[in-house]
């Protein structure tokens, strides 16, 4: 089986690493972390290179929604990461995969189908 590549948007330099080292320890490849929205949204040209993605809510005062519609409108899952209350985000993200920070990798992984 070959294991999945996830991409990682997160803005928090000890959190992007606890989800790097915690991917790679799993044996997943991972893409980035990146920690901009315009980052995150460069690596979708051409094509997206990534299985999945992990997404931070608030990249710096950004929101990743925009990013979570284009996974969407390709197909890639992705999860939602946040320290704050999920119930806050938009309606059309009611169904999407998320998690609260500190991250639990497992959790994560099998909410992305892996």
């Amino acid at each position: 089986m070959t294991m999945p590549r996830i991409l990682v948007v997160e803005d928090e330099y000890m959190l992007a690493m606890h989800l790097h080292d915690g991917l790679c320890a799993r044996g997943i490849e991972v893409v980035g972390p990146v920690a901009t929205l315009g980052a995150a949204l460069a690596l979708l040209e051409p094509e997206p290179d990534f299985d999945a993605a992990i997404l931070d809510v608030n990249l710096d005062g950004e929101k990743s929604y925009p990013l979570a519609q284009r996974l969407q409108r390709v197909g890639i899952p992705f999860v939602f990461a946040s320290g704050y209350d999920l119930a806050m985000l938009p309606s059309e993200f009611a169904a999407s995969a998320h998690c609260l920070k500190p991250v639990d990798l497992d959790q994560a992984l099998q909410q992305l189908g892996f």
